[in-house]
């Protein structure tokens, strides 16, 4: 397993698993396809995020690759937090491909990024989740996940607050 870079060779990839999930609203929302025209201008996109280009803050990009280069997870790690991410999106929105769940590559992703946060000196890392998914409730806290206060939306939605301390 390892993390890449979105980038060109990728593109009938990235389709794909957009593909497989569906009408589902995917994660992370900063690797959705939807409403690019082509793959270049999705990768232009995704470099002004990454530069923090407003309204953003700089983030990292990557896709978890499996044994035989296959896109298995994607990740959006943002260095820094607004308003917003403090509340509901924290520093890191992660997703598997609906196929290759309960394989542990959750855990994997998680464990990956948080190398990543290590490196850019992000020491208190802050991740949420929905109140209703157990899946990456056990995921944060199987990688040292704290969890804070939760924080209900102006929808009703719950989302549950994790702090994991890197040393």
């Amino acid at each position: 397993m390892k993390l890449v870079k979105p980038s060109l060779e990728w593109k009938e990839q990235h389709e794909n698993y957009m593909e497989e999930w569906g009408l589902d609203r995917m994660v992370p929302s900063s690797m959705d396809l939807s409403g690019f025209h082509t793959y270049e201008e999705f990768l232009v996109a995704l470099e002004d995020r990454a530069t923090g280009k407003e309204p953003w803050v700089p983030s990292s990009h990557y896709f978890l690759v499996n044994n035989v280069n296959q896109i298995v997870g994607m990740i959006d790690i943002r260095h820094e937090l607004n308003e917003y991410l403090r509340t509901i999106g924290g520093h890191i929105g992660y997703g598997i491909r609906p196929s290759d769940r309960h394989k542990g590559y959750a855990s994997n992703l998680l464990k990956e990024a948080l190398t990543k946060c290590k490196e850019l000196q992000i020491s208190q890392v802050l991740i949420t989740c929905d109140e209703d998914n157990i899946g990456s409730t056990k995921v944060i806290l199987n990688n040292g996940g704290i969890e804070d206060d939760v924080f209900i939306t102006e929808e009703g939605q719950m989302k549950r607050r994790f702090w994991i301390t890197l040393q």
